[in-house]
């Protein structure tokens, strides 16, 4: 594995209408939040489209890859494996990169103090991970399927299955922050945040189940690739 990021290339513009607008009315917060001026471009900087060129030490020794053996015992939840490349605009591998995941309990629940909803919180669940991407662009996570929660957008509203991701690329102007979804989830045509992506572009977003990164008798495995900007480019979340 090597920790170095490839020469980036000038960033190559995707299509606008791939990513979910600042204003989607069903999602409740973006009425307030959304800008109410027309955005002004500016013009990237070398830094932003070059740089930077190998992760910082720190980054590299604090992986988190298998998010089921960081406390005594196993958590609660059906294990699974979430694995993929991490490719450039030109559907390069992209090595090096830092891939962050975050996600709520089997439960629903987040460990964090905001989090108040009456659901049981995991001792031995923590629910965040790092990786960082191999020569060929692959990452690879152990983890649980998270369950729905509750989050009030609306009357009976409830977030589909999913896990948070964050990837830093070649480039600033490389940096993804998006969600994971898993297939034949009944909740995921009803949620706000999902459907601001329009389609065909929001199945991006929607894990593949894989029988060759599945493991006899211990976890289900999932297939996501991440593109990082261009035509293809996998869409950021709108949260």
């Amino acid at each position: 594995m090597t920790d170095k990021l490839p020469h980036a290339q000038p960033l190559v513009d995707g299509d606008a209408s791939i990513e979910p607008p600042a204003l989607h009315a069903p999602y409740k917060s973006t009425l307030l939040r959304s800008p109410n001026e027309a955005l002004v471009p500016i013009p990237p900087t070398p830094l932003e489209c070059t740089g930077p060129t190998e992760l910082p030490q720190h980054l590299k020794q604090s992986r988190i890859e298998d998010l089921t053996t960081q406390h005594p015992d196993a958590p609660i939840g059906q294990r699974i494996v979430v694995s993929g490349r991490v490719l450039d605009e030109r559907h390069r591998p992209i090595s090096g990169a830092l891939v962050e995941i975050w996600q709520a309990n089997a439960a629903g629940r987040y460990a964090h103090t905001q989090d108040q909803w009456d659901a049981p919180l995991d001792p031995n669940f923590t629910g965040t991970g790092s990786a960082v991407s191999d020569e060929q662009g692959q990452y690879r996570f152990v983890t649980i399927r998270p369950g729905a929660y509750p989050w009030g957008n609306h009357h009976n509203a409830w977030r589909p299955a999913h896990i948070h991701f964050s990837v830093f690329g070649c480039a600033i102007g490389a940096r993804l922050v998006t969600q994971l979804y898993f297939p034949d989830d009944p909740l995921l045509e009803l949620d706000p945040i999902a459907n601001a992506i329009p389609m065909p572009y929001r199945q991006r977003l929607v894990a593949r189940w894989d029988a060759a990164t599945t493991e006899p008798a211990w976890a289900l495995g999932y297939l996501f690739d991440i593109v990082l900007r261009g035509h293809d480019a996998t869409p950021a979340e709108n949260a």
